[in-house]
């Protein structure tokens, strides 16, 4: 059996550590760990609507997407300096959004806003994936202090959602990629899921020789192996 750099083995996820209510005034949070890789996820409710759904009983939902200066081996230069996102940050909180939409209802949320703000403390990849897992659990955290409150449904979670990634790596199909796989993976996917055992996105990309139909299935089954577990980390967090 081959064995990766951190000892795990091919279909193994990393440690995952999901600790909630790390904030005391965000509505839902929690620091999200899997391995190295620790994303702060901070969800905050605001009683508007977006422009575009003025005159509808529609909620929604959004997230950001940010890394500190020192989450990674050299310290990068804020984004906020720089004027404006970077295009991988604004493709990253546009996935994790879509995602988090892809399982609310936002009818039955309410005339509300939730953002869900996923700032990473440490990356050792993965941060994506890291974000939508823990990103769910403040959400659900927030939703349920509205229900609570009697100004939600319970019904307007209708399933959880969490993500992996997923590659090759010197022609092993390998789970949960750690940074240096994933900068030496010759095919590299980040999978994202609901309870429902629905797909929100599968994004596969071959750094050189292009994949096989058969490889393609065989790693969306691993992700969905590893995505199984990751629900059930959520469940141990929320307490249900």
């Amino acid at each position: 059996m081959t064995q990766r750099i951190d000892g795990r083995q091919p279909g193994q996820l990393r440690p995952v550590k999901i600790t909630t209510g790390v904030l005391d005034f965000a509505e839902g949070s929690c620091i999200v760990e899997f391995g190295r890789t620790r994303v702060l996820c901070a969800a905050s409710v605001e009683d508007r609507q977006p422009g575009w759904l003025r005159n509808t009983q529609s909620g929604w939902v959004t997230a950001e997407y940010a890394m500190l200066p020192r989450a990674t081996h050299t310290r990068s230069q804020r984004e906020v300096e720089r004027g404006r996102p970077g295009g991988r940050t604004q493709e990253i909180q546009r996935l994790i959004g879509r995602s988090l939409r892809g399982v609310v209802n936002l009818e039955l949320l309410g005339q509300r806003t939730i953002t869900v703000d996923c700032d990473v403390l440490q990356a050792d990849g993965g941060t994506r994936t890291a974000s939508i897992t823990g990103g769910f659990v403040a959400l659900k955290m927030a939703v349920d202090k509205l229900v609570k409150a009697g100004t939600s449904s319970p019904a307007a979670i209708m399933a959880p959602v969490a993500a992996v990634s997923v590659g090759v790596v010197k022609g092993v199909p390998m789970l949960d990629l750690c940074y240096e796989e994933d900068s030496t993976a010759e095919v590299d996917f980040n999978v994202v899921m609901t309870g429902e055992d629905a797909f929100v996105e599968v994004q596969g990309t071959a750094e050189g020789k292009p994949f096989s139909r058969a490889s393609m299935d065989a790693l969306v089954d691993l992700a969905r192996a590893g995505i199984i577990e990751l629900f059930a980390a959520q469940r141990a967090a929320l307490g249900s």
